[in-house]
Formats: C-alpha cells, sequence, structure tokens
C-alpha cells in the first residue's frame, strides 16, 4: 500500500465527519466496487435518474449500471435532436437522483463547483429531490481559495481540452480569466452546508477520479 493511499484512508473519514456536521450524508470507501455497492444503495428504485458531464461516473462505469439494474435514465446524451437534448436536461432538474462529481470539496466539508450552462449547479442547489455527488480523493482540498485556484488553473482548462472547447485555456493550458462565450467559468457556487439536510449525499472513494 503506498502512502497515498495510507494518507487517503486517514483523512477520508475526516472530511465525511466535516460533511456530516455541515449536515451532508456522506460516506467514505477505500475499495471502489464497496463504493459502487454503497451509490446504487442511495439511489431508490423509484427514482428517475439524471447527471451532469461527470468523467467519475463515466470511470466508475455507474451509467450502464444504473441502466442494468432497470432504472428510468434521462440521458441528455441519447438525444436525436438538440431540442430533444434541451428538454431531457430541463427535466433532469425535477429527477429523483441527480448525479454529479465536485470539482472541488475542502477539508472542513464545503463544495466549489464552477459551471457553463448552469444545468449541473442547477440541480445541486435545487430540483432534483436527491444529489449524489461521487468524488475520488483528489477532489480534496485544504480550503476555499485553493479550490478557486485548483478548479480555475487545472480543472477548468482539461475540461476545454476535453470537450474542445473554443477558449484560450483549451489551446494554451492555461486560465486567461477569459469572458469567451465558450467558457466553462461562467457560474461559481459554493455550497456551505446542506439545506435541506440530508438531501445531498457525498460519496468519497480512494482513487484518483475526474480532473
Amino acid at each position: 500500500m503506498d502512502v497515498k493511499t495510507i494518507r487517503n484512508d486517514k483523512l477520508g473519514p475526516q472530511i465525511v465527519k466535516n460533511l456530516k456536521q455541515k449536515h451532508f450524508d456522506a460516506y467514505y470507501f477505500s475499495d471502489r466496487n464497496e463504493a459502487i455497492k454503497k451509490i446504487l444503495e442511495l439511489i431508490p428504485s423509484s427514482h428517475s435518474v439524471a447527471w451532469g458531464g461527470s468523467k467519475t461516473m463515466e470511470q466508475l462505469g455507474i451509467k450502464q449500471l444504473l441502466a442494468e439494474n432497470g432504472y428510468k435514465l434521462l440521458d441528455r446524451d441519447s438525444a436525436a435532436t438538440p431540442e430533444e437534448k434541451n428538454a431531457l436536461m430541463h427535466e433532469a432538474l425535477n429527477c429523483g437522483t441527480y448525479i454529479m462529481s465536485s470539482n472541488a470539496i475542502t477539508q472542513d466539508g464545503e463544495l466549489f463547483n464552477i459551471d457553463g450552462n448552469a444545468n449541473r449547479v442547477a440541480a445541486l442547489c435545487y430540483g432534483p429531490e436527491s444529489v449524489l455527488i461521487i468524488a475520488g480523493m483528489n477532489k480534496i482540498v485544504k480550503n476555499l481559495d485553493e479550490a478557486y485556484l485548483k478548479v480555475r488553473n487545472y480543472t477548468a482548462p482539461l475540461n476545454c481540452q476535453r470537450f474542445d472547447a473554443d477558449t484560450p485555456c483549451n489551446k494554451t493550458g492555461m486560465c486567461f480569466d477569459c469572458n469567451s462565450i465558450k467558457s466553462i467559468c461562467a457560474q461559481f457556487v459554493t455550497t456551505r452546508f446542506c439545506r435541506p439536510e440530508g438531501r445531498i449525499k457525498v460519496v468519497l472513494i480512494n482513487e484518483e477520479l475526474g480532473f
């Protein structure tokens, strides 16, 4: 077992404790299979399920598992037209469970997220009955200042390159604090605590997931 794994196993339960003090429902897992089992347990079979563009969800194969378990999926990528995709994205705001990651989670239990179209942070803040956040321990930062610097200078450029967005950071790898219409840094949302209590569920996994 390497030192990073050992460190995460010590830090993870402390983050969970701090998240619970801020009224989140939170869990930590060293093993991805145990985490995936818990993720499925946290989604009622009666719920419709939607998600943001989460690389973490892709890495864990969650979409396929949901389909295999018979959940009603509001999958925007299944849309045949832009109009249908837009309708599915709006329907997602009233789903049973919305799945996403968080761009950063502070050690004292706050969430920090940046979004372009705001559909992901909109669902986080209000609408779906339950929000399920799945995050690797690489998303943990010391505080909100560190969260801002990491997401603007590392996470956002990588995501712009992932989606091949027409932004300066896609071309250079560096944030220029641009006002490009294609920028994914239009919305900055800090979630200081969870209200209503337990609506947002956080599953932390001892892996590097997403950016």
